[in-house]
């Protein structure tokens, strides 16, 4: 007695089409380029958002006062006494 579902399991996995096979191979390779240089772009604007960070923290450290500076200092004159 043969399953009724059998040959549907396997006109399934015949027909089972992936976007590179719908795609034709040119496509494919300029959509895999174009995500490429998208998350280069990204990492680039990571980068320069860190480096604009990094300056606005060392200008903010310029511009602080000696008393600002004293009370972020950890050090304790009782400890040298």
């Amino acid at each position: 007695m043969v399953k009724p579902y059998a040959g549907r399991k396997k006109e399934q996995e015949q027909s089972t089409v992936t976007l590179a096979d719908r795609l034709g191979a040119d496509i494919e390779a300029k959509l895999i380029a174009k995500k490429r240089a998208l998350a280069e772009e990204q990492q680039r604007q990571r980068a320069a958002e860190e480096a604009r960070r990094r300056e606005e923290a060392r200008r903010r450290d310029e511009r602080k006062s000696f008393a600002e500076l004293l009370e972020e200092s950890e050090l304790d004159w009782r400890k040298f006494k």
